[in-house]
């Protein structure tokens, strides 16, 4: 039987392994929100600040949309382990690459997820995020650019 009432059959098995991705995400996106807030401090300028903090901002936006999936499939808020394994970057330009691939890696994890999620409202809770990791890594990609790609590295 699907939730909410909507028609056609929703895998249990499928929606138990969305919701521990959800509790993997809730973590992932606390994560990058302390890791972003410390490339927010290495910005060489406001521009650069500015970019890192929509970032940062969305990130915000994400756990708490997670949290209200979480609750509205489960009538229970989430229990989250606080991300124990945060490390600062050695340098800016490491910290952006390692926030480009972490947001290319939250793409493929939040797809996953969606194939699990019955409710279409969920579904594009989740689209919405999925966009934004997106944008997130075109914009840290602008920001390699401007400070770390040199036509002379190899």
């Amino acid at each position: 039987m699907s939730y909410y009432g909507e028609p056609g059959c929703c895998d249990t098995a499928m929606l138990e392994q969305s919701l521990c991705l959800i509790l993997e995400a809730l973590k992932d996106e606390t994560h990058d929100r302390m890791f972003y807030q410390c490339l927010l401090q290495l910005a060489p300028d406001q521009k650069q600040q500015d970019v890192i903090k929509s970032i940062r901002d969305d990130e915000i936006k994400h756990f708490k949309m997670f949290r209200v999936i979480y609750r509205e499939i489960m009538c229970q808020s989430p229990i989250t382990q606080q991300a124990t394994d945060f490390q600062k970057p050695k340098s800016y330009c490491a910290g952006i690459e390692q926030a480009i691939f972490g947001e290319l890696a939250a793409v493929e994890l939040y797809r996953k997820m969606m194939f699990g999620l019955c409710s279409s409202r969920h579904k594009a809770m989740l689209f919405e995020i999925i966009t934004d990791e997106m944008k997130h890594s075109i914009k840290w990609n602008f920001l390699y650019s401007k400070n770390c790609s040199s036509c002379c590295e190899s």
